[in-house]
């Protein structure tokens, strides 16, 4: 009796181990320049789940990036961009909502480096989320100069630690937003596609000449569970 319950718990063992989750939540964006992987942070549960259940709804599906500026960021999910009656070529968008907000998760270990994932807002005292409105960093390099300068000036006396600075200074990024919009998530692969879209033509409202739509899909618990493998190896 006592083997077989033993042999029990090996197995019920052996079975969690294999039912366990994967470590991070990864989505795909599709767009015709191509298409790009994302981890969501852990650290911004409200903000990771919130967009899970927007794509698993495919709230994001159809609609545009709207507002492209090259060097800085890539933004889109504002849900008028895929009526017909509202963006329209030339129409300005970027004030659609799903009708809440999702309060500030300031973390100091995320900043605005090129690549990440981060929650456009209003310019309400709380500093809370758009529900659906996002941007990718495309971002840019910055001098010592300029950050000792931003520091002093946009981010009001905040001091960006030695090794993000270091991280703009060599890669690059936008700064000037830490501390003031969350960080979510970030590219892990198809960073291209960031770069392509940034480029196109635009308006003067810094809209695409050519719509740009998208596609945003979670990826299943085995691809999560290999890109956590890939990205995140064991210790030798």
């Amino acid at each position: 009796m006592k083997k077989l319950f033993t042999t029990a718990l090996l197995l019920l063992a052996i079975t969690t181990a294999f039912a366990k989750g994967p470590k991070n939540q990864y989505v795909r964006i599709k767009t015709s320049y191509g298409s790009c992987i994302i981890r969501l942070y852990n650290e911004t549960p409200k903000h990771r789940d919130n967009f899970i259940k927007l794509a698993k709804k495919g709230f994001y599906n159809g609609t545009l990036f709207h507002r492209v500026i090259q060097n800085f960021m890539i933004q889109g999910g504002d849900p008028d961009s895929k009526d017909t009656t509202k963006a329209k070529p030339g129409a300005e968008l970027g004030n659609g909502d799903v009708g809440y907000t999702v309060p500030a998760e300031f973390r100091d270990s995320l900043f605005h480096k090129r690549g990440v994932l981060a929650a456009a807002r209003d310019d309400n005292p709380a500093k809370a989320s758009s529900g659906c409105q996002f941007y990718i960093v495309e971002g840019k390099r910055f001098s010592a100069g300029k950050l000792d300068t931003l520091e002093q000036t946009r981010l009001k006396g905040h001091k960006i630690p030695a090794w993000q600075r270091e991280y703009y200074e060599s890669v690059g990024g936008a700064p000037h937003l830490d501390q003031g919009y969350t960080v979510y998530g970030e590219v892990v692969t198809g960073i291209d596609m960031v770069d392509k879209i940034a480029a196109v033509k635009k308006d003067k409202n810094d809209r695409p000449a050519v719509d740009v739509p998208m596609t945003v899909e979670l990826l299943s618990k085995k691809e999560c569970k290999q890109l956590d493998k890939i990205l995140s190896p064991p210790a030798p």
